[in-house]
């Protein structure tokens, strides 16, 4: 099992920044190996400097996966099984830039159907190293309830 925090010792306002990671040339060629997405605006230099971005820029669902990731490497939840992603796009990710992800929990529950587990939500930003959010959107979460917890439960 991760390291990290059982659903019964998370509260609702608990927030955490993540570890940082800065973007390269890797990341980029890597993401775009495993997505099949080869467009000239993540690839091609002298293309993007044309478009609207005026440079390259990662993929926008690698940003998705980066926040990922990042909230992985918190070690805050233990073991959590993703439900769900609403996100949106806010700013480029440029070759360069710093990224860390700011979460807050905003709504807890015990799962109807898992009852061993407890489900989240989580307010997720994406940002850079000026502080910009860059991606955002919010997280459902599913996490095992703490075993020694249920069984006080259970003889109570």
């Amino acid at each position: 099992m991760l390291p990290g925090n059982f659903f019964d010792d998370i509260r609702i306002g608990d927030e955490r920044l993540t570890p940082r990671v800065t973007v390269t040339e890797g990341h980029i060629l890597t993401y775009a190996g495993v997505a099949g997405d080869f467009s000239p605006v993540h690839m091609d230099d002298v293309y993007a400097k044309t478009t609207y971005f005026g440079g390259r820029i990662a993929h926008g669902l690698m940003g998705l996966s980066l926040t990922d990731g990042l909230k992985v490497q918190s070690a805050f939840f233990k073991d959590g099984v993703a439900l769900g992603w609403t996100w949106n796009f806010k700013g480029a990710i440029r070759i360069g830039d710093t990224l860390q992800v700011r979460f807050c929990i905003t709504d807890a529950r015990h799962s109807r159907s898992r009852p061993e587990m407890g489900i989240l939500v989580i307010a997720i930003q994406l940002i850079n190293q000026r502080d910009e959010v860059v991606q955002e959107g919010e997280h459902r979460l599913m996490v095992p309830r703490d075993p020694e917890l249920m069984v006080m439960e259970k003889m109570a």
